[in-house]
């Protein structure tokens, strides 16, 4: 009976999903649903693995004894928890934020927060990334960690100034040029003992996702939920590549992804959780919680030498296949260099 109830309630809501969307041409109307579906599935992996591992998801914070940690976004959120904890471990912090009166009034609330710097930053810009990591470098020419962390979710189709799809270039693209501008003052802090780190926050939202390489901005056909995966697994896609460039060469610089797990924020806002704060402050971590795992790969000793890696719950997390293919790998960041304008043997230098 039960079987019958879930498959009529399945086959209603595709009859209706199809009814709404009937206007669209049927392979799109496919796609889309296997997205949502994928996500739906993605997510609730999520979940679970957050709710069976929370007896892994802590971290003890070392003394950091002032090196210095560039993360973006970091005004609310798991970034603002991310920044207590860094504070807590006698970092100095810069935050990359659009506006930088939030980190003053955010600095006054943490333990340590006279070592809170903020520069603006708005990551649907090129050039306000380009200038961000300009003002950066002049103050903090060594530089020990960097977390890729501010984000998007979902939205309408929009393109940012650069001419590129708003979620990929927010997620992905600013971020993949901030590390390029960095990555000298990251070499020049790490060492073999303790590497630099790059930290890029990502999603299990990644796992439904592929790389649109013919379509990057998705103008054929634009589904949000396609793009945010799209954007997400870049993120873990880079990380991996990057590292091993890195590694290839014996630069003391080692680059991690890392879900914090399925966190009570306004990144929800556009998803069908934001109609529904009861069910996300019931079933969702706490950005105190989620913040966890990105101290964790910021911080952990045994890691090290497991650079590349995708961490969920302070542990290696489950990724799909299409971003463990080297091929794949190159492909996006060879494409990725070609849309900012840098030589591929010249990234990081």
């Amino acid at each position: 009976m039960a079987l019958y109830i879930a498959t009529a309630v399945i086959t209603a809501a595709a009859a209706i999903y199809w009814y709404v969307n009937r206007h669209k041409p049927m392979k799109h109307i496919l796609s889309e649903l296997r997205y949502a579906l994928d996500m739906q599935g993605a997510g609730a992996g999520g979940l679970i693995d957050d709710w069976v591992s929370v007896w892994r998801n802590k971290i003890t914070l070392p003394d950091a004894n002032n090196k210095i940690a560039v993360i973006t976004g970091g005004a609310r959120g798991i970034g603002s928890e991310v920044v207590r904890g860094m504070l807590k471990a006698n970092m100095i912090v810069i935050m990359g934020v659009r506006n930088t009166e939030s980190a003053k009034k955010l600095a006054n609330s943490m333990q340590n927060g006279d070592k809170l710097h903020a520069f603006q930053l708005d990551l649907q810009s090129l050039n306000s990334v380009k200038h961000f990591a300009e003002n950066v470098l002049k103050e903090f020419p060594q530089i020990h960690i960097l977390v890729n962390n501010a984000g998007i979710m979902f939205g309408d189709y929009k393109l940012t100034e650069d001419g590129f799809e708003n979620q990929f270039a927010v997620n992905h693209l600013s971020h993949f040029y901030l590390t390029h501008l960095l990555l000298p003052a990251l070499k020049r802090a790490g060492t073999v003992e303790e590497p630099s780190r790059v930290v890029n926050v990502t999603s299990c939202a990644h796992y439904p996702g592929k790389i649109y390489f013919d379509d990057i901005n998705m103008k054929e056909h634009y589904d949000t939920t396609a793009a945010y995966a799209q954007s997400k697994l870049a993120q873990l896609m880079t990380a991996r590549y990057v590292n091993s460039l890195l590694e290839d060469k014996d630069v003391p610089v080692k680059c991690y992804s890392v879900h914090p797990g399925i966190v009570d924020t306004d990144l929800f806002e556009h998803s069908n959780f934001g109609k529904l704060p009861w069910a996300r402050r019931l079933f969702f971590k706490t950005p105190e919680k989620g913040a966890i795992s990105i101290l964790f790969t910021c911080f952990d000793r045994h890691i090290i030498k497991k650079g590349g890696m995708y961490i969920s719950n302070c542990k290696e997390g489950f990724s799909n296949r299409f971003s463990k293919n080297e091929t794949h790998q190159k492909a996006l960041f060879d494409l990725s260099c070609n849309l900012l304008g840098i030589e591929a043997n010249k990234y990081g230098k």
